[in-house]
């Protein structure tokens, strides 16, 4: 059964983190259904801000499938693409670097606080890695966490995400409510990125896997997964292969359950939040 925990009286705020090679205006595009049906479950109001990334990506970072629809379409724009990027990834294989991570996590900083507080984040591939990082960040003690790596090679907390007020274990915005992961995954096999994941990630996230993706390894997504405090029916698969499915009622009931469960439960209800295993859906 679909969760019975009631919405929000008050408007709420999700921030959409779109994936490589995308905007956030193509991403907006993209998730118009499923920004429809949260209107709709959400009666108090619902804004989904969508910002585009900082990296633009040149032809050559453009893999050819997306390129049709990531270059300006005119012959003259042959040097720039519409593509961006939080990041770069570096390597053939795993491990890989992020070049550029620290840039992008300073341009949804500052998203943060311009535009917020949000209640939630929901990513899609490159942007679902980057939604967990996000959600990590702004959690309780998250520094310590990246003190205790960097010494052993790990990256330094960012100074984007520091509260400019002299205390130490203030960020600069309030810990997310939740989480969601489309076809995203976790930064695996280096000591680089393991701040964002040790100690595991404390905000509730859903995670949905296309059981045909082709872009990501199944195994990199449960990587993600599996670097949460509470993943047990938290992760759901899709027939699908590498996108959202936005207007598929099964699984935007899921995120729809699954939202208001979070939300209800940060309320300080007390009750405890329903497993999408015990949702009547078709996994």
């Amino acid at each position: 059964m679909v969760s019975q925990a009631p919405p929000p009286s008050t408007p709420i705020k999700v921030l959409m983190l779109h994936g490589f090679t995308q905007s956030g205006p193509l991403f907006h595009a993209k998730t118009r259904a499923l920004e429809k049906n949260l209107q709709k479950a959400f009666p108090a109001g619902i804004t989904l801000h969508y910002p585009t990334a900082p990296i633009r990506l040149a032809p050559t970072d453009v893999p050819f499938a997306a390129a049709s629809s990531a270059n300006g379409g005119s012959a003259g724009d042959a040097e720039e693409t519409d593509a961006w990027a939080w990041w770069r990834r570096k390597g053939e294989k795993e491990p890989y670097t992020y070049e550029g991570i620290e840039r992008g996590l300073e341009h949804i900083a500052s998203i943060l606080k311009s535009e917020g507080p949000f209640d939630g984040v929901v990513g899609f591939s490159q942007g679902g890695a980057c939604a967990a990082m996000v959600a990590s960040l702004l959690e309780p003690g998250r520094r310590q966490g990246f003190e205790a790596v960097y010494p052993k090679g790990g990256m330094r907390y960012p100074e984007s995400f520091e509260a400019d007020t002299g205390y130490v274990e203030e960020a600069i915005h309030p810990p997310l409510k939740f989480a969601v992961s489309y076809s995203g995954f976790a930064a695996r096999g280096m000591d680089l990125y393991k701040g964002f994941y040790e100690p595991k990630i404390k905000t509730p996230m859903l995670h949905f896997l296309g059981s045909l993706d082709a872009i990501v390894e199944e195994a990199r997504s449960l990587a993600l997964a599996n670097a949460c405090e509470s993943s047990d029916g938290r992760v759901v698969y899709h027939p699908g292969g590498h996108f959202l499915p936005s207007s598929q009622k099964a699984y935007v009931s899921v995120l729809i359950g699954f939202m208001k469960e979070a939300l209800h439960s940060f309320e300080g209800d007390g009750k405890k939040e329903e497993s999408v295993e015990d949702m009547d859906v078709p996994f």
